[in-house]
Order: C-alpha cells, then structure tokens, then sequence
C-alpha cells in the first residue's frame, strides 16, 4: 500500500494519476471535500478514464496533526509519499506553517517508523538550501544567520525531522524542486502568475530562479523511490532563467503584452514596508514580504546534476514547453 500525503495540492494530484495507472494500492490523505474536485480536474487534463483512474484511490480525511486518524492512515502501508505542506511568506503565519510542515512531518516519520514503512519520499523546496552566486548544489550550506523566509525555515526544520527518521531505520529520499509549473491549481502558488498575467501584468523584477514541470517532478519521484538510492536529496531544476523571462513565456502563451517595466530594489523597500503597515492596521494578510523581495531580486543558479547522473535517461521538459502546455490549459478555464 502506498501512502500519499498532500494529495489534493498540485504535486500530490499529480502524483497521483501517475501512481492510479499502476496496479498499486493507494490511499490518499484529504482535508476536505472541496480539494478532492481539484484532483479530478487534474485527472480529466491527462485521460478520458480520469473518473476510472480517480476511482483508484481510496481516500481518508485526516490532518497531519490528527494522530488517531493518521495511525489509520498508516494501516498496511509500505511507502509514503509526504507532499503535504504549508506555503507562506507571511511572517505571522510562522506557527500556523511549524504545525503543518515540521510537526505534521514529525507526525509521518514517526509514524513510519513505528509501522516499519519500507521508503519515505518527502517532497521539499530549494528554498531549504543554501545560496551561491556561482551554482547551488544539494551540499551548498544552509545557514540559518541569514535573513530566511518562514516557510524556508520551516521547510528546512521538515527535512530535518526526515533525516532524523533515516537514522533510526527509515530509508528516505528528499527532492527539492525549484518553482513547480503545472496546471490544475491558477489560484495559489505558482499557477497564479498565469492569472495575473491574464489579467495584465506591467512590472517585473531582476530576480533569476529554478523551474522545473510538475511531470518531471513525478517522475523523479517515482523513479527514487522504485530504485535502490537512499538517504540522499536531490534539486529538481530544469532550467534557470529570469523571472522576465518566465513572465515573458506566460504572455506569449496567453496572447498578452509582457511586462515592460522593472521595479527595482528601492521601490521594492518602500513596498513591503506599506504591506507591514497596512497588515499592522487592517489586519490583511501580508502580500509582500521583505525576505519575498529579496527573493524577487536575488540571482539564483541551481545545479541538478547530482540526480541526472544518477538517472542518465532522464530529460527535463523545457520551460518553455510546459509554459505553453499549461497557458492552454489555463485558458480553457477563463
């Protein structure tokens, strides 16, 4: 039986009609009925059959902080997928994100720990990782002196636990992809860059990052987990390009105008500090962070090289690719 945590985000949805065209039994952890929808429109993208796929699966509402429920989650199972997790940028979101990313981890690895789980795959962010202006590899240091967002530090505090899980007897392999593009989910994460530009986007920022398709996120996945590697983690980046550059793939996609004009470090420093302000007196959520800016301008490489020469047939789907694919997509909701 194979465990599939966040099963109802855009990893974990994917996962699972990759996983549901097996004969391997699933089950699938949701929090609510809503999300499940979501899913079947991710199955529907890929078949005529997503209803027989979907069907596949069974299905058990459970947090991660619900210990009873997730000890029934964990009955007969023998690999777990943990793609749940909590994404934020907002500081006062930091104990909302510990509960879900570093507890509800602590939860699974426990857990697969007591139920004897044969491999744990956990699904983490390139955000955890350290940073060089040069290449940033899975062994480039973190450190926690630097100013780090809440959700790095959370996320970052998460693999911690898994490793821990890895010395006391749960082989486990981490995958740290960098921004994930895919289609199914255009109201969170990365898919609401395609609603914005839909919507008409003038301004970009300097900043250069990793991307990678959501499929080959997948399929990296299942392929660590169905080999012998272990107790090792590995970038998940197709590509480096500028945020200009993504922005620019999106518009040509969605037949919009592309961005024209830059925002730059100082108009940047004035705006999250109107976002503090105005979260401090309304109460709104915050928008736009200090630590997010400095993300938004940062010239990040990231190197998978260490995956690639473990997997020597593998190839990562162009951005450019995906971008199309997706925008198409997209647009059939609008």
């Amino acid at each position: 039986m194979v465990l599939v945590t966040g099963g109802t985000g855009l990893v974990g949805s994917h996962l699972l009609f990759e996983l549901s065209k097996s004969q391997l039994k699933i089950r699938a952890l949701y929090r609510t009925k809503q999300t499940i929808e979501k899913v079947k429109t991710v199955f529907s993208f890929y078949s005529n059959q997503g209803d027989d796929f979907f069907n596949r699966i069974e299905w058990l509402e459970a947090d991660l902080e619900d210990l009873p429920k997730l000890e029934t989650a964990f009955e007969g199972v023998t690999h777990v997928y943990h793609c749940a997790a909590l994404i934020s940028f907002d500081p006062s979101a930091y104990y909302k994100l510990r509960k879900t990313n570093v507890t509800g981890t602590a939860n699974i690895v426990n857990l697969s720990i007591i139920n004897g789980v044969q491999k744990l795959c956990y699904v983490s962010s390139i955000a955890t990782l350290g940073f060089d202006p040069v290449k940033i590899t899975e062994d480039t240091n973190w450190s926690s002196e630097d100013s780090q967002s809440v959700y790095a530090m959370t996320k970052h505090e998460a693999e911690m636990e898994v490793w821990r899980g890895i010395q006391e007897g749960v082989p486990s392999v981490i995958v740290n992809p960098g921004v994930i593009l895919g289609p199914g989910f255009f109201d969170s994460g990365s898919g609401l860059l395609f609603k914005r530009v839909y919507k008409g986007l003038k301004h970009y920022t300097s900043g250069v990052s990793g991307y990678v398709a959501v499929g080959d996120v997948i399929k990296s996945m299942i392929f660590l987990m169905n080999s012998d590697l272990k107790n090792e983690r590995y970038i998940m980046v197709a590509e480096n390009i500028s945020f200009l550059e993504l922005l620019t793939l999106i518009s040509k996609g969605l037949n919009q105008h592309p961005p024209q004009k830059a925002v730059g470090n100082f108009v940047l420093s004035i705006a999250w500090r109107l976002d503090w302000l105005t979260h401090l007196l309304t109460g709104k959520k915050r928008k736009l962070t200090k630590n997010l800016c400095k993300t938004l301008t940062k010239k990040s490489y990231y190197s998978s090289d260490k995956f690639l020469k473990t997997n020597t047939a593998f190839k990562f789907k162009p951005i450019s690719e995906e971008v199309s694919e997706v925008c198409q997509l997209f647009s059939k909701t609008v």
